[in-house]
Formats: structure tokens, sequence, C-alpha cells
């Protein structure tokens, strides 16, 4: 059992940087494969990138890639999503997500644990 809380979410400028944090409560949080997602207005939830627990490998969707970092602290039970250089296009809520396994790790439906979001506007 995880429980997740995102924070760090707000308003910026194109261009800016913003680093998002997820909080994890439970335990084996190391052990979990950590994924963030995002939900803009008007559009399915999809896959932002994830970390997995053994070995820390990261995994980004193309649009993302060059720009966003997500890593981990194991011992705060915390997740990260460093965002630079954002876009207008980046603006949505982005949801932190835990689940076992290392492969598949871009279905949504895979992670059965979730936080409750955490919104970010990008203005242009």
């Amino acid at each position: 059992q995880v429980q997740l809380v995102e924070s760090g979410g707000g308003l910026v400028q194109a261009g800016d940087s913003l680093r998002l944090s997820c909080a994890a409560s439970g335990r084996a949080f190391s052990m979990y494969t950590m994924g963030w997602f995002r939900q803009a207005l008007g559009k399915e939830r999809e896959f932002v990138g994830a970390i997995t627990g053994v070995g820390s490998n990261t995994y980004y969707r193309d649009s993302v890639k060059g720009r966003f970092t997500i890593s981990r602290d194991n011992p705060k039970n915390t997740l990260y999503l460093q965002m630079n250089t954002l876009k207008p296009e980046d603006t949505a809520v982005y949801y932190c997500a835990a689940r076992r396994g290392d492969y598949g790790l871009g279905v949504a439906s895979d992670y059965p644990y979730w936080g409750q979001g955490t919104q970010v506007t990008v203005s242009s």
C-alpha cells in the first residue's frame, strides 16, 4: 500500500523551470516503479516518464526528452520531476503514480496507486 501526495505545481512563463515532488508513504517505496502522468484539458491522460525501483532506470515520452528529468530519493520516500524549458503545451494536471514491475511503464491503468495531482500552467 502506497499513498502519494504531489506538490510544486504553479504558474510559470514559457522557458522557465519547475520541480514537482511526490511524497510517498508506506513501506518498500524503493521497490516500486514510479511514474509521472499528465492530463491537459480536453485530452486523455498521457505518460510523461517513469523511474524503476531497482536500478533507477528512467523512461520519457519523446516530447519531454532533454527537458524533463525524473529522479527519486529513496531515503526520503520522494519522487521528483524536474521540468526545464517549459512550453505552453506542458500545461496540465500532473500526477505521480506507483506500481510494481519494470515493463510496460507507459500504461496508466497498470499503476494502482495515484496522487491527487498538481496543476502546472505555462503561459506563452
